[in-house]
């Protein structure tokens, strides 16, 4: 059986825990060779997860005759230029959520990759999670009836301690990510919705920034209807005094309320009665997801998202913030 063998673009911290265990542990998968510009850094990541290469130039990734899967674990403004350069080369691609910095670059990938005959793959890994796939299964068995509307609402604190010191985190910088958290972050919400209801076409945003800290937008309210005709609607706000997260699925039946971003217990509940599901996901969050990837190049399985998918995402939260950015 073939064993896939990867390289990745950009050990950072989320190849830390989330993803970067899973290329070694899923089956019939290896990881063969990290990047980072920071050589040192690189080389501190081989050496910690037992990786045999490291370089500090993308180009000994994609140039690679040992490596046939690129994972782009780097910021989304460059995903669309790291992409193109895979797919020329004949690599598959495995590129970190936000797609790409516009819903155009996404277009462009999306046929670069169709172009060089190379699969394009999205990490909205929530999709392979326990968790997600137990509110899938509800709303699958019917256990709330029709679904009528999605209500969703999160909260978070500003990063007052990196502002202090004049740091601008980069999720928060308009140089690298103008849509700021709401881009980078809730972005999961709306794939996940994806996956429940199918696209999302009408969506309307109201985006701001209330509390001055940065640039990009740190409130936003929306509204949304999906293809299939569940209506939604959303506040977001990252400059809060305490954590909220929660998203309200309703139903003639009944409700579910889960928190995708938390994991706290689903909640189902029916008339008077509601039962608590909790489930525990894996410790690497990003491997039933990588093993997914996996298994669709080895002609076993499909993964669950592709550049298709993760493109109306993309357009979705621009369009959102189209009064905005």
């Amino acid at each position: 059986m073939k064993t896939i063998r990867w390289g990745i673009i950009g050990c950072g911290d989320v190849t830390e825990i989330k993803s970067g265990p899973g290329f070694a542990k899923a089956d019939r998968s290896t990881l063969v060779a990290v990047m980072r510009r920071n050589a040192a850094l690189a080389e501190d990541y081989a050496r910690r997860h037992g990786v045999p290469r490291w370089h500090a130039d993308a180009q000994a990734i994609i140039g690679a005759d040992d490596i046939d899967a690129v994972y782009i674990a780097t910021r989304p403004d460059t995903h669309h230029d790291y992409t193109l350069r895979c797919a020329a080369a004949g690599k598959a691609v495995y590129v970190e959520k936000p797609m790409a910095a516009t819903h155009a670059q996404c277009v462009a990938m999306i046929d670069a990759c169709r172009r060089h005959g190379v699969p394009l793959f999205v990490a909205y890994y929530r999709r392979s999670l326990p968790y997600l796939l137990k509110v899938k299964e509800l709303l699958d068995d019917g256990a709330i009836g029709r679904v009528c509307a999605v209500t969703s609402r999160y909260g978070d604190r500003l990063p007052a301690a990196e502002l202090a010191r004049g740091e601008v985190p980069w999720r928060v910088d308009a140089a690298y990510c103008p849509g700021g958290i709401f881009y980078e972050t809730i972005c999961h919400l709306f794939d996940i919705l994806d996956f429940f209801f199918g696209p999302i076409g009408d969506a309307a945003g109201f985006p701001a920034n209330r509390a001055g800290a940065y640039v990009p937008p740190d409130t936003v309210t929306a509204s949304f209807a999906t293809a299939s005709g569940v209506r939604g609607a959303g506040v977001w706000c990252f400059a809060t005094d305490r954590p909220a997260d929660v998203t309200e699925i309703i139903g003639t039946d009944g409700s579910i309320a889960f928190h995708p971003f938390s994991f706290e217990p689903i909640r189902l509940t029916r008339g008077d009665a509601s039962t608590d599901f909790p489930i525990v996901n894996p410790p690497h969050v990003q491997q039933p997801f990588i093993q997914s990837i996996v298994d669709e190049l080895t002609g076993l399985g499909t993964c669950p998202s592709h550049g298709e998918s993760a493109a109306r995402t993309a357009r979705v939260i621009e369009t959102m913030l189209k009064d905005f950015v």
